[in-house]
């Protein structure tokens, strides 16, 4: 992202944050509402109160039409932009403090606001469900207590055939102000089912308070005394390289101030090291640090790691997390008490007082980019804004940077921080190519990558087997008529998962038995391809003395089979490894020695013009799994095209040749990052619907000097879970005129008759158009 965006748009944004509204500024309260309105919502204030005791960042309870709602202000305003009659109070003021500080505010109206999205929405993404609905921001002790009926049945014969609900009374008379939850468990573990009772027939009554043990210390002030981390529980940390030792005085350096570093080195060279050094820096001087890592399987080793080594309280955040668990870790964050909050993408959001560090682990990663549904905001790129208004240094970390990422190095607008190998790490994995043109193939392994296997195994070592694709097979074919099972609701075909005897659409998530007899002929039907379940098969048959595993989404759905699986290779119980990208992002595989790549090709033609981007990365990272430790590794490349450039650049100069080579491409094509893009999606029950919204839609776009307006076209994937889909792209030299132009149209759009008979969505950056 541009560091110069806020002051690019600050003239066309149409709302701004209002830090020390005056006096008179302060009649109408403006709320944001979870709508898919662009709007916010004027209210006066809950009755006996008038809008200066109502702080910004609050939520409020409002009347929404026949319904009331949970909504946050975000703004004081002196003029309604409704008429006297329909302005209404907001009901009741849930928060008397603050739920959203001045900084996050300001960044989650920054996002709404560049990304042109519903502010209601995007406030909402930030929070819990519980506190959408309204529940209290602060941890909770769940209290018990008896009535005055209930003291009375105490000493009536009523109960005297209850004995347990007789002893449950007693035991809460005797203490006036109630027992806790945890209190009446010690007491009778089976205490809920009599209380159940008891609290129907009006003898208990249950209550929700506050917990003062767990609320957390103060906020700190930039001023407050440096925090001392706890020795008990820290660990030492180890002997930092010369590269990592000025990596860290650099970071530190920026401390308290704006600072975007790059830390680009190849894996195992030391970076989570850096990460934690200054992580502790944060903490040492009062302040709190949020780390983003792409993916929910990295989570549990990068949390171990820094509680092993920092000693504080972590609030974890990520989809991954049931609704009560997300809400612990928000409290647990927004309070204070945890000092580092780590997560995937959303935890951009979390509530991090006086945040003093940001880091984004493999900054690279498209995970980071939100692709369906809701605000399509990219973390990383929100991670900088947030780091910028917060004047925090930001680390950006990668083996292989985006292009985006090294073209902000070469306007020096980032800081480049290289960390070589460790002296202690042997050479770079030596990459090969194999020429399947040249060589037989069993089940997509040819027969020189199935010797070095053999030779890899023989000594000791082990073996990662990476194709990105799983499931047994992506087709399922006649062989008499030609039949291919296709997805009933997505131009696709749907995928063979034998050991589920189930056919699935990764698209949608259709699934279908697997059928043993064409649909169309009654002829025998075949899978054809190879995913991970297929070559694990093949490995087992042709490597039976070698324990085997299989990494991927389907065989690692739950945290506790990950760790199992993770363990196995770890311990050197299992000697081959076959795994999705899942293995290739931040795992530490120290006896792995090969990298077997199968399919690299389905990234080298690929309509998408950040493909082979990916493709370089994916390959890079996942190279290096292999020789971490004591011996060099190898990397071998199964490809039908061997001469393509791609292959050649990586072989010949690795990551930087390629990046230099794409960079020149993106710019002589005026494509990011040396263009603009934004795109609008539209998706309808009917082929042309969309296609006609978007139409229509154009014709409305204004005039906007250096914006291009190209389309509608059909998606890549025109049918997709029962809707067809289309697009429209818009492309610009710079920001402000395409952000202007946004700013016109987009209301102009929402009120299109045909609006409300599609959906449609504004990806702004979008990573890829098709």
């Amino acid at each position: 992202m541009n560091l110069r965006v806020q002051t690019v748009l600050s003239t066309n944004l149409s709302t701004t944050i209002v830090d020390n509204p005056s006096q008179h500024a302060r009649q109408l309260l403006r709320v944001a509402i979870d709508l898919p309105r662009h709007n916010l919502f004027d209210y006066l204030p809950p009755p006996g109160l008038d809008a200066s005791q109502v702080p910004l960042g609050a939520r409020v309870r409002v009347p929404f039409g026949t319904r009331e709602s949970v909504g946050v202000v975000v703004d004081y305003a002196s003029a309604a932009s409704v008429s006297a009659a329909a302005l209404r109070s907001a009901h009741e003021l849930i928060d008397a403090a603050a739920l959203l500080d001045a900084p996050l505010l300001r960044l989650l109206r920054w996002t709404a606001q560049y990304y042109h999205h519903p502010p209601g929405e995007v406030f909402a993404a930030a929070l819990p469900l519980a506190l959408r609905k309204g529940a209290c921001a602060f941890a909770q002790i769940e209290l018990w207590r008896i009535s005055a009926e209930g003291a009375g049945a105490l000493i009536s014969p009523r109960l005297q055939r209850a004995p347990r609900q007789r002893s449950l009374l007693a035991l809460l008379a005797g203490a006036p102000d109630g027992l806790r939850a945890a209190q009446l468990a010690a007491h009778d573990r089976s205490w809920r089912n009599a209380a159940r009772v008891l609290a129907a027939r009006g003898y208990l009554e249950r209550l929700e308070v506050a917990d003062p043990a767990v609320q957390g210390p103060p906020r700190r002030t930039r001023s407050a005394a440096p925090a001392q981390l706890d020795d008990a529980r820290s660990a030492a940390a180890p002997l930092l390289s010369a590269a990592q030792s000025q990596a860290v005085a650099q970071i530190e350096a920026a401390a308290g101030t704006f600072g975007a570093f790059v830390l680009q080195g190849a894996t195992g060279s030391g970076k989570t090291e850096v990460y934690l050094q200054c992580a502790a820096g944060s903490l040492q001087r009062g302040r709190s640090a949020l780390v983003l890592v792409p993916e929910i399987a990295l989570t549990p080793q990068l949390v171990a790691r820094f509680a092993e080594r920092l000693g504080c309280d972590i609030a974890v955040l990520h989809s991954g997390l049931a609704e009560a668990e997300r809400l612990a870790a928000w409290r647990a964050a927004h309070s204070g008490r945890a000092r580092i909050v780590l997560g995937t993408r959303s935890a951009v959001f979390a509530p991090v007082p006086d945040l003093g560090l940001i880091v984004v682990d493999e900054e690279h990663d498209s995970s980071y980019k939100q692709h369906e549904g809701g605000c399509r905001y990219s973390a990383r790129d929100l991670a900088v804004t947030r780091a910028m208004q917060s004047q925090s240094p930001i680390v950006l970390g990668s083996a292989t940077p985006a292009l985006e990422t090294l073209h902000n190095l070469q306007l020096e607008r980032y800081h480049r921080l290289v960390l070589p190998r460790r002296a202690d790490q042997p050479e770079a994995p030596q990459l090969s190519l194999i020429d399947l043109r040249a060589h037989s193939v069993t089940q997509g392994l040819s027969r020189p990558a199935l010797d070095a296997m053999r030779r890899h195994l023989a000594a000791g070592g082990q073996v990662l087997v990476f194709i990105n694709r799983r499931g047994y097979a992506p087709t399922l074919l006649c062989t008499a008529c030609g039949w291919i099972a296709p997805c009933r609701d997505c131009d696709a075909r749907l995928t063979v998962h034998r050991a589920k005897s189930q056919l699935q659409c990764h698209h949608c998530g259709a699934i279908e038995p697997l059928p043993s007899r064409c649909a169309r002929c009654g002829f025998t039907v075949k899978p054809v391809g190879q995913g991970t379940e297929r070559v694990q098969e093949t490995l087992q048959t042709l490597l039976p003395e070698y324990p085997l595993v299989r990494l991927d989404r389907d065989s690692a759905s739950r945290p506790s089979e990950l760790e199992a699986l993770m363990s196995s290779v770890l311990s050197g119980e299992s000697r081959i490894l076959v795994g999705t990208q899942i293995v290739a992002k931040g795992h530490h595989f120290p006896r792995i020695s090969l990298v077997v790549v199968l399919n690299a090709d389905q990234g080298l033609f690929s309509t998408d013009f950040r493909a082979a981007e990916r493709l370089a990365q994916t390959i890079v990272q996942v190279a290096g799994r292999a020789g971490r430790e004591h011996t060099r590794g190898e990397v071998l490349i199964q490809t039908e095209y061997p001469e393509h450039p791609l292959l050649q650049s990586l072989l010949k100069g690795g990551y930087e040749e390629f990046a230099a080579v794409a960079l020149a491409e993106r710019c002589a094509a005026s494509w990011p990052p040396y263009g603009r893009l934004a795109l609008l999606r539209a998706s309808a029950p009917r082929p042309q619907a969309a296609l006609d919204f978007l139409k229509q839609a154009r014709a409305l776009a204004p005039a906007e000097n250096g914006v291009r307006v190209l389309g509608p076209v059909t998606a890549a994937m025109a049918r997709r879970a029962g809707r067809y889909h289309a697009q429209l792209l818009l492309e610009s030299r710079e920001r402000g005129p395409l952000h202007r132009l946004l700013d016109l149209w987009l209301p102009a759009v929402a009120e299109l008759p045909q609006a409300r008979r599609v959906r449609y969505a504004l990806d702004v950056d979008p990573i890829d158009v098709q």
